[in-house]
């Protein structure tokens, strides 16, 4: 039995619709980024309380803080970033949220641009720094393969949770962003990747030109994916991140009817797979 979850601020900014479009579809999970279009990080008390009624009301668990922790360039100050951590893992651990989705740092790309590995000591202590204070909230951290950061890439990946080496750091898996850099995910990094993997997101994307498209309809070998992943006995989350109507840096937006697809085209590859999911 596999379990589903959602970024669910993708369905609405109204986390009242969010849980309601949510639960009708059978989740009983939600991964939480952002609520009223504030960040989750950036909510007051009084409105974590109010969405932990909303999420209990509707039967739903947190399944992981969408946080923006390492969408920040490399040469940013560490400080200030740390104390955004630590507010993360507050909110996880109020919201009984096991996870918390991080990245690895912005760093410069583009022609001319240096090597992503002269960046590699600075992005691996401030890692081990992030990692350290998730730990003694006694949550994990899961780092998303996003474009243009350090580990936006299977072997930077896989340099990162090896070199920091703690049960508290593992990995997000996310297709789509995989094939926005031009990696096809199944073939060039599951199996090194698999052992460290502990999360999935389910958005794909075509190769051609980066746009996203639901789950099974891109190149981001989703199917062959999660073959490999039952059979490998996986018992993670998957959660849906469509970003099917848009898609930026601090997140994306889909919509209920886009959202709805996304769901379907996901469950209707377990279904024909004969995967139970919940």
């Amino acid at each position: 039995m596999w379990t589903l979850s959602g970024f669910v601020d993708e369905i609405s900014s109204d986390p009242a619709e969010q849980c309601a479009v949510a639960a009708g579809l059978g989740l009983r999970f939600a991964e939480i980024r952002s609520a009223w279009d504030v960040n989750i990080l950036d909510l007051d008390d009084a409105r974590l309380a109010t969405l932990q009624t909303l999420l209990a009301g509707h039967g739903l668990q947190v399944s992981s803080i969408g946080s923006p922790i390492g969408k920040i360039r490399i040469d940013e100050p560490a400080g200030p970033h740390l104390d955004r951590m630590r507010r993360a893992a507050e909110v996880a651990v109020r919201l009984g949220a096991p996870y918390i989705r991080v990245f690895s740092f912005f760093v410069p790309g583009g022609p001319g641009a240096p090597d992503p590995a002269v960046h590699r000591d600075e992005v691996l202590a401030r890692m081990r720094a992030l990692t350290a204070i998730a730990a003694d909230a006694g949550v994990v951290l899961v780092h998303e393969n996003e474009k243009h950061i350090y580990g936006d890439v299977p072997s930077r990946c896989l340099d990162l949770v090896g070199s920091v080496a703690s049960p508290h750091l593992r990995l997000a898996w996310d297709p789509a962003n995989f094939v926005q850099v031009g990696v096809r995910p199944f073939t060039e990094g599951y199996a090194a990747l698999r052992p460290h993997l502990e999360y999935v997101q389910i958005k794909d994307a075509l190769l051609a030109d980066g746009t996203v498209v639901p789950a099974g309809e891109g190149d981001g070998e989703v199917l062959t994916t999660i073959r490999a992943l039952r059979a490998d006995g996986f018992d993670g989350f998957f959660s849906l991140e469509p970003h099917l109507a848009a898609g930026h840096p601090t997140g994306g937006f889909s919509g209920p009817e886009l959202f709805t697809r996304a769901w379907k085209a996901f469950t209707g590859l377990l279904t024909a797979e004969g995967i139970e999911f919940a």
